[in-house]
Parts: structure tokens; C-alpha cells; sequence
């Protein structure tokens, strides 16, 4: 009799231990990165009344007799299916299309969540709604290009929205140009500034180190009684009433004032580039890419200690040898003007940013350039329902969780970074009140069990 009370009495305890579970899932069900648990029941130990017996020659085996004691939980899982996007516009709410957590740190701990709902402090750090720092790598700067090292250790994320971009000069001025192998009298439409006596002028606007602007032309005429080559004649700021003192050539880097500021470009019988040769006779080209460099005098800069100006150098790169793509090129095609790339630029601001599928936080600035910060860290795990919750929508590594494999978004089976949406709980609120009403016919059962039983040792003891 005793026994029926006491399964009845596990019955109670456990089913109320999985309503607390459905109330802590329907309490959550807007809770953003949330991820629902369920309660698994097992049944508890036996009393065996009777063992049982194998058959005999006369008789047939018994099967034993056991009397269950009740119930207990068998686990509390979590649930770590994917949930609903809800799109915000937000630039630094971050949701996870797959499988990762991203990574925070509080005060030294590092935790784990589902939860992209960032924002920038004062400082420009990277914190969820507790101030805890989002974890990632920033961007290195070597030789004026930013790298990304993920090998790294993690640091703290730095967005500083309204630094400074500090002025560059430019280095380099590729060109693409396509100079038409026809004679200036059959052209047509062409302008007498662009052919003039088979002269094809382009133009481009270059830097210096304080991100003052400066014209470049570049003339290009014909060589006369010489196929398929041209003379290019270099000049910056033309217009300046102050002469620039422009020099090309190989050797001497930068080119030294008052050295010539011509030099040859050659193609070959297929259109595109042979080599190009300097006034001095270097030529360039032998290591298949074609480029001169320029120097001129930066009149707004103080004067060296010797009293000379100070010269600016950068690079001519016309191509490759036999290049199409980004070379010069001679065909029987009106000319073109295009330079397709150069690095300088003025000073700006940083006014925006934004952060793309491998979680890498591009900054936009008001000088036109784009410069990558940093990347936001994620971290996968070997059994990732053995990790322990911790309250404030974070994760806890545990000892059946494995160590934290950390790295970017998309590599080791990692999910991809969603900007301006966040993952909702992935509680479903028909599945959930289903199991509530299952829960509450269990526990109603049980309690009706120990009434019942009270019942009959009630008449036990009105037997005398």
C-alpha cells in the first residue's frame, strides 16, 4: 500500500519539475537566442515479488514479478534547434545561420551565446546588453595593407565610428588604358584635346602624405616611322606656375630632379604590351610587369636639411607583358583614358561600418576608402547539450561540453554571421501549451493515486 503512495508522491515532485520547465520555455518565448529545454522521464527502481524461472521438462518458465517504485527525470536537454530571423536594420545585431555560439567576455570569463543583440559604448567596444565584450580579432596594419590573423588570441572588438583616416599618398597608378593603333586621320568623333597630331592625353588625380590632391598627365604620341610604339611624357600639375620638376625612370628611385620625364612604351604585334624603356635605356617588362616611376617635388612640404624640395615618388604600372585584363593595350580601337586604381587619398572620417557573412567589420569613411577592423569570433563544440546555462541569454563551458573550438564564421562547420537580424527563441508556443496540458493530466493522475490510496488504508483502519 505504501509503495503506490510513494510512486504517486515521485509522480507529483517530477511532474511539477517539467511544468517548471514549460513555464521557464513559455517565459522565454520572445527571449532573442533563447534555446528551449525539455524534461525526459524515466521510470525508478523494482521490487521483485518474484524472480523468474527457466522451463523445466514438466513445467514452463515464469516470468518475474516486479512492483515499480515510480519515476524520476532521466534529463533536462537543451533544445538547439535553429530559430526564426526577425530583421531589425540594425547594423551590429548579429544573428547565427547554423551551428556557433558567439563568444563574450565577463570580466576575464569567457561565455557563450546566441544572442546578437550588440551595440558600441562610449569607447566604441563591441558589448551585449550587459556590458560584456564581444570577443573577435582586430586588424593589423603592416605595410600600409590591413591582415586579419585569426590565430590570434581573442581581444575585446573596437569600432571607433568617427576616427580619423589619416591621409595617404599614393604609391601606385594602374593603368588600362587602350591607345588605337589607327592614324589620327581616319579616327572619328575624337576631340582635338584627346588627338592631337597622334597625341592621347589621360589624367588622374594623385596624393601627397598631407592628402593634397594633384593632377597626373600622361601624354602618349606616337613614335614616327616606328610601329607600335609610343612616347609617354609624364608631368604633374602642368598648370602650376611653379614648375613640379616631374622624372620618370627605372633606376634611381625617386627620380632625381631635372632627370627627363619621358619614356617609350612598346607593344607587340598581338596588342598588348612588350616593354617599356626609360630616356636613360633601362628597361622594364623582363619580370613580365611594365611600370616606371615618378617623381616630383612636393612644393607645400618644408625643404630638406640640404635646402632641396622634397620629392614624392609612385609608380607608373601600365601591365603585364601580353596582359589584357588591367593592361595597356594597342588595338584598332578608339583610345581610352581609364586608370582604374589609385591608393592615395585624403585625410577622413569614419562615418559607418558594416559587417558581412564571415563576420569581418568593414569601416566606411568620408574620403571614399574602405578599411577592414576586425572579425567577430565564434565558437563550436564537440557536444554543445553539454553546455551548462548561465543566465543573461549565456553558456557556460562544462566537462561533457569539450573545450571551445574557436575560429571565423564558415570554417569547421561553423554557421554564417547575419547582420541587421536576430534569432528568436525557438519555443513553439502550440507545442508548448500541448505539453502543458499533458503535464497537468499526468500530474492530476498521480495526485488522484495517493487520494485513492489514502482511501484504502482509510478503510484498513476502520476495520477494528
Amino acid at each position: 500500500m505504501m509503495r503506490s503512495l510513494f510512486s504517486g508522491v515521485s509522480g507529483l515532485q517530477n511532474h511539477q519539475t517539467r511544468m517548471d520547465v514549460i513555464g521557464n520555455n513559455i517565459s522565454n518565448v520572445n527571449t532573442y537566442g533563447f534555446k528551449r529545454n525539455r524534461v525526459n522521464f524515466q521510470d525508478m527502481f523494482y521490487q521483485n515479488l518474484q524472480g523468474a524461472s527457466r522451463p523445466t521438462d514438466v513445467l514452463g518458465g515464469v516470468n518475474p514479478q516486479q512492483v515499480g517504485l515510480g519515476m524520476t527525470i532521466a534529463s533536462i536537454d537543451t533544445v538547439h534547434i535553429q530559430g526564426s530571423f526577425q530583421t531589425t536594420g540594425i547594423g551590429t545585431d548579429l544573428a547565427i545561420n547554423g551551428t556557433g555560439f558567439f563568444i563574450v567576455n565577463d570580466r576575464g570569463t569567457e561565455l557563450f551565446t546566441r544572442a546578437g543583440t550588440f551595440s558600441l559604448d562610449r569607447n566604441g567596444t563591441m558589448v551585449n546588453p550587459n556590458g560584456m565584450r564581444v570577443q573577435g580579432w582586430m586588424a593589423q596594419e603592416i605595410d600600409g595593407v590591413q591582415f586579419l590573423d585569426t590565430s590570434r588570441s581573442l581581444e575585446d572588438l573596437l569600432i571607433p565610428v568617427g576616427a580619423k583616416d589619416a591621409a595617404r599618398a599614393t604609391t601606385i597608378v594602374n593603368f588600362a588604358s587602350n591607345l588605337d593603333k589607327r592614324t589620327p586621320e581616319i579616327l572619328e568623333g575624337a576631340t582635338a584635346l584627346q588627338v592631337r597630331e597622334g597625341t592621347w592625353s589621360t589624367q588622374q588625380r594623385i596624393y601627397d602624405a598631407f592628402g593634397e590632391a594633384h593632377d597626373l598627365v600622361v601624354e602618349f604620341s606616337r613614335v614616327p616611322d616606328v610601329p607600335n610604339s609610343w612616347t609617354a611624357r609624364v608631368n604633374v600639375n602642368p598648370q602650376s606656375d611653379i614648375p613640379t620638376n616631374t622624372s620618370v625612370g627605372i633606376g634611381e628611385l625617386p627620380p632625381a630632379a631635372g632627370g627627363p620625364e619621358i619614356f617609350t612604351l612598346n607593344f607587340n604585334n598581338q596588342g598588348t604590351l612588350l616593354n617599356a624603356i626609360d630616356a636613360a635605356g633601362n628597361e622594364s617588362g623582363a619580370m613580365g610587369q611594365v611600370f616606371m616611376n615618378v617623381a616630383f617635388d612636393v612644393q607645400s612640404a618644408y625643404p630638406e636639411d640640404d635646402g632641396a624640395m622634397v620629392r614624392q615618388s609612385f609608380q607608373l604600372n601600365m601591365g603585364t607583358v601580353g596582359g589584357l585584363v588591367n593592361s595597356m593595350t594597342q588595338f584598332a580601337e578608339r583610345s581610352s583614358t581609364r586608370i582604374f586604381e589609385q591608393d592615395g587619398h585624403t585625410m577622413g572620417y569614419m562615418e559607418n561600418f558594416r559587417i558581412d557573412g564571415n563576420g569581418i567589420i568593414t569601416g566606411i569613411f568620408s574620403n571614399g576608402t574602405n578599411r577592414v577592423l576586425g572579425q567577430v569570433a565564434m565558437a563550436s563544440f564537440p557536444n554543445q547539450g553539454g553546455l551548462e546555462k548561465s543566465g543573461d541569454n549565456n553558456f557556460r563551458v562544462t566537462s561533457n561540453s569539450g573545450e571551445a573550438n574557436i575560429g571565423p564564421s564558415g570554417v569547421a562547420g561553423k554557421g554564417r554571421i547575419q547582420a541587421g537580424v536576430l534569432e528568436m527563441s525557438n519555443v513553439d508556443m502550440a507545442e508548448q501549451f500541448t505539453d502543458m496540458i499533458i503535464t497537468q493530466r499526468g500530474f492530476q493522475a498521480n495526485s488522484r493515486t495517493i487520494q485513492t490510496s489514502d482511501q484504502m488504508l482509510q478503510e484498513i483502519l476502520n476495520l477494528r
